[in-house]
């Protein structure tokens, strides 16, 4: 089986690496790993991790899972970044792979803008997490915006704040994670152009060699 480590941005990402992303993999016989960063506050610290474990095994394959929200200030690519989002994402995601040294075993990724906005994918799936009046804000904020991606970049409406300010109680890693599972990985994928097209890339290199 091939084996896919996914060095994520914390908990949250962790808990729905092992709980929805290993087991949609496991069916293409990856074995999927998530690799907890607990947070990101310098890039030098991601450059250093990810080339030690790109380069402490070769047989595995390493992906990410890090917000381009709050991305260090540093992150090579940032400064450079034009057009839409997802131009600035890819962007980024190509200046941090060449900054590494072009690792083979690593395929670069960002959450656009962060975990927390792929949830928006399906306001139904927060049914019982969140009342009526919570859940037609959910939707007012999905209306407000062309895709789930889009819910932005600031500290006051990041996604996560968003949902923590309308949902009392709400817990990123548990609901957060039940959620995700409701809703599922293809649909998210359907919903969240930039997340789709990293899955996409991750199934391509599951099949490689697969007869």
């Amino acid at each position: 089986m091939k084996r896919l480590l996914v060095y994520c941005e914390g908990p949250t990402e962790e808990s729905f690496i092992k709980t929805v992303f290993a087991p949609y993999f496991l069916n293409m016989n990856v074995i999927a790993i998530p690799i907890g960063v607990g947070g990101v506050s310098k890039y030098s610290i991601i450059k250093k991790e990810l080339i030690r474990i790109c380069k402490k095994d070769y047989t595995a394959t390493v992906t990410t899972m890090l917000d381009y929200y709050g991305l260090p200030k540093e992150t090579p690519g940032i400064s450079t970044a034009t057009g839409n989002i997802y131009d600035k994402a890819k962007h980024i995601e190509t200046s941090v792979h060449a900054d590494l040294g072009g690792l083979a075993n690593l395929i670069f990724n960002l959450s656009v803008h962060e975990y927390e906005g792929l949830l928006f994918s399906s306001v139904s799936a927060f049914e019982g997490i969140a009342d009526d009046e919570q859940l037609v804000e959910l939707q007012n904020i999905n209306n407000d915006f062309e895709t789930p991606e889009h819910i932005n970049n600031s500290y006051y409406t990041a996604p996560s704040r968003r949902l923590e300010k309308i949902i009392s109680g709400y817990s990123k890693v548990n609901d957060g994670t039940t959620v995700a599972r409701r809703i599922g990985i293809d649909d998210i994928a359907a919903k969240c152009k930039h997340f789709g097209e990293w899955i996409a890339k991750l199934t391509a290199w599951a099949k490689e060699g697969v007869q």
